[in-house]
């Protein structure tokens, strides 16, 4: 078909997996999908980008099209991790910026909080660049994931995949008929659930359960969230053709 689009085919797959969510006080929540945000920082991270090139990070996220499909269900939801730690006035600790940070001198030395893992996951993810001509191009994103310029992790540091992201490419006019073209050799025949943009789908039907604004874009400049996009969680029984 002449309206077909390119997509590459990411496999997420690792016994933890965080996908991310709004951060409440030392609650760190994981969606059932992955966010805009964590591919864009995935690829970049494949790429070998540096946090400071954040008008390329902001120009990746605002091109990236995906879809993404649950291939299983772990049966006990959702892991909790508890994480404690105990520093002295004295001790320091590591930053996401690079640099060690000094306590400020609070006798409050006892620091806890909890972060959401996805069990043994496994999630299928469709994406595309509009505009396609621009830098990075889709085959600049799958050479990245085949030889990544660093370790990639899903969505937290411990969280390594199990096996190769890139799983190859598929043509399809939207999403939605992207995810139903791939075989979903776990599902059994059975509908799995699903997530694509309101435009890239139907927003209405037998294979909708919701449509609904997700709060998953970073402003990559001030380093905040920045807004809001349109998606619809739905379900999808594979087709089955494959993958080029």
């Amino acid at each position: 078909m002449s309206d077909d689009h390119r997509w590459l085919v990411l496999r997420l797959e690792a016994p933890l997996i965080a996908f991310g969510g709004v951060t409440i006080d030392a609650m760190g929540v994981t969606r059932d999908f992955p966010a805009a945000s964590m591919l864009t920082g995935l690829f970049a991270n494949a790429l070998g980008w540096d946090r400071e090139q954040v008008d390329a990070h902001q120009s990746l996220q605002d091109r990236l099209i995906f879809g993404a499909r649950r291939e299983r269900e772990h049966p006990y939801g959702v892991l909790t991790d508890n994480q404690n730690v105990h520093l002295s006035n004295s001790e320091r600790g590591w930053t996401t910026w690079g640099k060690p940070e000094q306590r400020g001198g609070g006798n409050l030395g006892i620091h806890r909080r909890f972060r959401d893992y996805h069990v043994d996951a496994s999630v299928t993810v469709v994406a595309r660049l509009e505009p396609a001509d621009q830098e990075p191009t889709l085959d600049a994103l799958a050479h990245a994931l085949d030889q990544p310029a660093r370790p990639l992790f899903l969505g937290r540091k411990p969280c390594l995949p199990t096996c190769p992201i890139f799983q190859g490419e598929v043509t399809a006019p939207t999403a939605y008929v992207a995810l139903a073209r791939l075989s979903a050799p776990d599902a059994a025949g059975k509908p799995l659930r699903a997530l694509w943009p309101a435009h890239e789908g139907p927003t209405d039907g037998d294979a909708v359960s919701r449509v609904t604004a997700i709060p998953d874009l970073r402003n990559w400049r001030t380093g905040l969230h920045g807004g809001t996009r349109l998606v619809v969680e739905g379900r999808i029984t594979s087709g089955g053709k494959g993958i080029s």
